[in-house]
Parts: structure tokens; C-alpha cells; sequence
């Protein structure tokens, strides 16, 4: 009866939000006092739950948010993402920009945080949309959708793909080289995909899709402010790029030699580096470079006007994000994930490579579809997993991608990152339901096929 529960208040969230107009925070609360009430959780219970929720999803990811956001109204202050995208849409091409930079996500940017990826990220492609072309926004979104994912789920060190490796006690050099066979094929392709199978006819209407919002609107005042007669002489590209690119190594570095040296065996440094509130500090040190760099460039009345518009736009942006931890919050307080794995846990192991890797996939869909996290799915379901694959017909190498693969499936509005989506890409809620939803399923759908494969040769 949960599962049905965790149904309806999702589809009453839906409804609530496109077709009867009514602001995602209410409805996100509608929803959830619905599931925890109806959940059995109790009425006391669920408000308990939802304000911890906020407060929880809060510690996560409120500082990677404030920073992210400053950092990039610093960084558009500075020029620096609109030349950027000048100097990939000359070297490319508009048409191969989304591919490009979907790959760049998965590979050689991979980062153990989703909401880091996501704040850096999304105004370099908000700022790259206009350029492509008439349904540039929606093909942009859906190249970081599948990109970071793809990443996170599939090449070391994606916390996705870290957290399954070591509940399978899967090597990691083993699951790297898989990773990065499946990952950037799954992030290439699917932008790919959607601009063939989605962006036709009317699919995308950017009335109802898009919404501009008060970051897009700061962003479009700055535009005018670097391009204006009085435009102020900008810092080379490559010193404004330094401010991005430097968190960017701190995160990626502390994260990777996390994973190769033992726990007991790091030193302080290490140790701070590796762990994951380090992102916080990372984000920070980009941030203050790029207050001190645009102060001693395009002068202080502009500096502090980029700082005012990014620090109205966080709290539009927090607020959203942390209901959306509530939902999650409260599912977590229901018995949603025990029946799911009391269900699974007996389903017993399939007898053909085929079989065996389109459970550990279904398994883990169906658990992201209900709770609503990749990585607890992802980690749910290796957990389920775990004491039967030695008897699954597979290599557990492959069991890994096979599980993140399905762990992908559908990021919709239980997800906080869902919401951190929308409010920064600038789109509607059934916006981001059209990209960054579709996205992750053609993701999951796409990349089994390809795991599955592996699975026939991989022993």
C-alpha cells in the first residue's frame, strides 16, 4: 500500500504544479503531508520530518549553492563563461557544442558532487542556449542532464559509482575502465537522441518551459552592463577562467586520492581533501578569487551590484531545494524503502547473464522511482544485491554499471536536484520534466544495453 501511496503523491505534486498552476513549494508540502499522513508516519511525525528535510538537505548543499551562485554572477561579472562559450561555439560549432560538453561532464570533469557540476555548469549553457539555436535551451539541459549523471553513476569518482563499487566490493581500476567505456557514450548520445526524438514540431513551447526568473534577469542586466558603452576592460579569458577551474582540480584531486589511498592511511590534508563537506571550501576559495579578481578589474560598484543579484537569486533557489529535501525527508520516514527491499530480496537470482543484469536494473529503477536519490538507490540496491551475486550469472564488475544504469532512471520532483535544475537553468517545472526527466530515462534505457553487452564478454 506504501508504494501506491508514494505514487499518488507524486502525481499529486505533478498536478498540482502544471495543471492547476500552483507554486512548487506549496504543492511539494501538499504533497508530502499526503505521503507521511497516509504513510502512517502520523501528522506530528510529518511536519517533524519535513522541517528536518529542509534542514538536512540544507547541510548538504545550501553552502554549494550560496558559493555556486555567487561564484557565478562573479564569473559573468568577469566575462568569463560568455567568452568561454565565444571561444567553443568558434572552435566547434553550435551544433557540437551540447555533445562536447555533455562528454567533458562525464570524463574529464566527473565530479563526486552532482550540485557542484550543476552550479558551475549551468551558466555556462544558459549563456550558450541563445546561440544554437531556436531549441537551444532544452538540448543544453539535457547535455548536462545526461553528463553529469552519466558521470556520477558510471566513472570513478562519481559518488554513484563509488558507493555501488564498494558495496559490491568491486575493484575500482575495474570499474573505471568499464565506466568510462559506458559513461561518455551514454552522455553523448542521449542529447543526441533527444534533439531527434523530442525537439520537433511543438514539443517544446518556451512560454510554458521556460521561466525567467530573477537569475536570468540579473544575468541579462549584466549582459548589458559588459557590452554597454561604458563596458569595463575584462581580465584575459584564461585569469577569469582560473576562479572555475581551480575548485574544480581541489574537488576532483582530494576525491581521487581519496578512493586510491586506505582511510587509515591519510594524513590530514588527505584527509580534509577527501571528504565531501571539502567541496564547501573548494567552492569558496573560487568564489573569493573571483570577488578579489573582478574588484581589482572592473572595479568595486560592479562587483558589489554582481553580488547583490547573486545573493537574490539563492534564496529563491534554497528555498525550492530544501523542500524538495522535505519530500525526501519523509519518504525516508515511511516504510517505502524496507518493502521494496523485502520485495526484492527474495526475487531470487536470474540464471543468464541477460536475466541477472536486467534485475539488478529493475531493482534499482524502481527504488530511484519511489525514493527519489540516485545514490540511495544506487546504494539500496547494490545492498539488496549483494548477498545473492555470487550466484547471479554475471561478473559483479558489471553488476555495478547495470545498477547505475537503472539508479538513473526518471530524476523527477522527489529529487532536490530536480528543483536545483530548474531554478538554474531557468524552465518551468514541466520544462525541466521535459529535459532533465526524459534525459536520465533515455540515459538508463540507453546505457543498458551497453552494460549488458559488456556483461556477455566481461568475465
Amino acid at each position: 500500500m506504501i508504494v501506491l501511496h508514494a505514487v499518488v503523491a507524486i502525481v499529486l505534486v505533478l498536478a498540482l504544479i502544471i495543471y492547476a498552476n500552483w507554486d512548487p513549494v506549496i504543492a511539494l508540502v501538499i504533497g508530502s503531508l499526503y505521503l507521511g499522513v497516509a504513510g502512517g508516519v502520523g501528522v506530528l511525525e510529518t511536519v517533524v520530518a519535513i522541517a528536518s528535510g529542509f534542514g538536512e538537505i540544507m547541510t548538504k548543499v545550501g553552502l554549494l549553492i550560496g558559493f555556486g551562485v555567487l561564484l557565478g554572477a562573479r564569473m559573468h561579472s568577469l566575462g568569463a563563461l560568455q567568452r568561454l562559450v565565444d571561444v567553443l561555439l568558434r572552435a566547434l560549432g553550435p551544433k557540437r557544442l551540447p555533445y562536447a560538453l555533455s562528454g567533458a561532464l562525464t570524463s574529464l570533469f566527473s565530479s563526486i558532487y552532482v550540485d557542484v557540476q550543476l552550479v558551475l555548469a549551468a551558466p555556462l549553457a544558459r549563456g550558450a542556449a541563445p546561440r544554437i539555436g531556436k531549441h537551444g535551451l532544452p538540448l543544453m539541459a539535457s547535455a548536462l542532464a545526461s553528463g553529469i549523471f552519466a558521470g556520477y553513476v558510471f566513472v570513478v569518482p562519481g559518488l554513484g559509482a563509488l558507493t555501488i563499487a564498494g558495496q559490491l566490493d568491486i575493484s575500482l581500476g575495474r570499474m573505471l575502465l568499464l565506466g568510462l567505456l559506458i559513461g561518455p557514450i551514454t552522455a553523448i548520445a542521449v542529447p543526441l537522441l533527444f534533439r531527434v526524438l523530442f525537439l520537433r514540431g511543438n514539443f517544446w513551447k518556451p512560454e510554458k518551459d521556460e521561466h525567467v526568473n530573477e537569475a536570468l534577469k540579473a544575468e541579462e542586466e549584466l549582459d548589458d552592463d559588459l557590452t554597454g558603452a561604458d563596458a569595463p576592460k575584462l581580465p584575459a579569458l584564461w585569469l577569469s577562467l582560473v576562479p572555475i577551474i581551480v575548485p574544480l582540480l581541489l574537488i576532483a584531486s582530494g576525491a581521487i586520492a581519496g578512493a586510491v589511498v586506505p582511510k587509515d592511511e591519510r594524513d590530514a590534508l588527505l584527509a580534509t581533501m577527501a571528504d565531501k563537506s571539502f567541496a564547501n571550501l573548494a567552492l569558496f576559495i573560487g568564489l573569493l578569487g573571483a570577488y578579489l579578481l573582478a574588484r581589482f578589474t572592473i572595479g568595486k560598484p560592479r562587483t558589489a551590484k554582481a553580488v547583490e543579484r547573486g545573493l537574490n537569486t539563492t534564496g529563491q533557489i534554497l528555498l525550492i531545494t530544501g523542500i524538495g529535501g522535505s519530500l525526501g525527508a519523509v519518504i525516508e520516514a515511511t516504510p517505502l524503502d524496507e518493502t521494496l527491499g523485502a520485495l526484492f530480496a527474495n526475487g531470487g537470482a536470474g540464471t543468464s547473464v541477460v536475466v541477472s543484469l536486467l534485475f539488478a536494473w529493475f531493482i534499482a529503477a524502481l527504488l530511484h522511482f519511489a525514493i527519489g536519490s540516485v545514490s540511495v538507490a544506487g546504494i539500496a540496491a547494490a545492498g539488496i544485491l549483494a548477498p545473492i551475486a555470487g550466484s547471479l550469472c554475471v561478473d559483479p564488475v558489471v553488476l555495478g554499471p547495470a545498477i547505475g544504469s537503472g539508479a538513473l532512471f526518471a530524476v523527477q520532483v522527489n529529487s532536490n536536484f530536480f528543483w536545483m535544475f530548474q531554478a538554474m537553468l531557468g524552465l518551468s517545472t514541466q520544462g525541466a520534466l521535459k529535459t532533465l526527466t526524459i534525459s536520465t530515462t533515455l540515459a538508463s534505457v540507453f546505457s543498458l544495453p551497453l552494460v549488458i553487452l559488456l556483461g556477455l564478454f566481461v568475465r
